[in-house]
């Protein structure tokens, strides 16, 4: 074999669907639109359009509040990993993120892990997690465990911490030519 002779396996590459390309290709004349009207054209944009009357998701009342800038944790709790460790899926002393994801225990939370205290926990684990409820903490350290949250930085501060650095510099730029 040369690699000039390299292929895809036969059918394992599907070209895309061509509309409009005559009546034996089985999407020729209307493409797969039906016919005649406005949905049939081009550049169409009526979903929700209810014919001018007040269409219906502005009809409902909105309530509530919701918050743009809301952390996503995953929530765990102590009788599910402890549930775990005693079926063998999580193995270890250090318990991070990654670990319980692994074993299928934190799902999605794109801030990281929040432990909450339901259920009883007796093996001895240390835990890097990014939140721990009060009970889960004292569950944790009852069993000989401990837990590690990294302090957070906010933007603010990191900011803050930037343009001081950069003032300074100016500063001792400025102090070089006046010398």
């Amino acid at each position: 074999m040369n690699l000039n002779e390299l292929r895809d396996n036969p059918g394992a590459r599907k070209g895309r669907m061509r509309v409009g390309r005559g009546i034996g290709s089985g999407k020729g004349k209307t493409g797969g639109r039906g016919q005649k009207g406005q949905k049939s054209r081009e550049g169409v944009s009526i979903a929700g359009f209810e014919g001018g009357q007040m269409p219906l998701h502005m009809r409902l009342p909105k309530r509530g509040f919701n918050n743009i800038f809301a952390k996503d944790y995953a929530e765990v709790n102590l009788g599910a990993i402890q549930r775990a460790v005693d079926a063998g899926t999580l193995t270890g002393s250090d318990i991070d993120h990654a670990a319980l994801k692994a074993a299928g225990l934190a799902r999605g939370g794109k801030d990281g892990v929040r432990l909450l205290g339901k259920g009883a926990l007796t093996a001895k684990l240390s835990f890097t997690v990014a939140g721990v409820s009060k009970g889960a903490r004292e569950a944790i350290e009852a069993a000989g465990g401990s837990v590690t949250v990294p302090e957070l930085v906010s933007a603010s501060d990191k900011a803050a911490a930037k343009k001081g650095v950069k003032y300074k510099e100016r500063q001792a730029h400025k102090a070089t030519f006046k010398a």
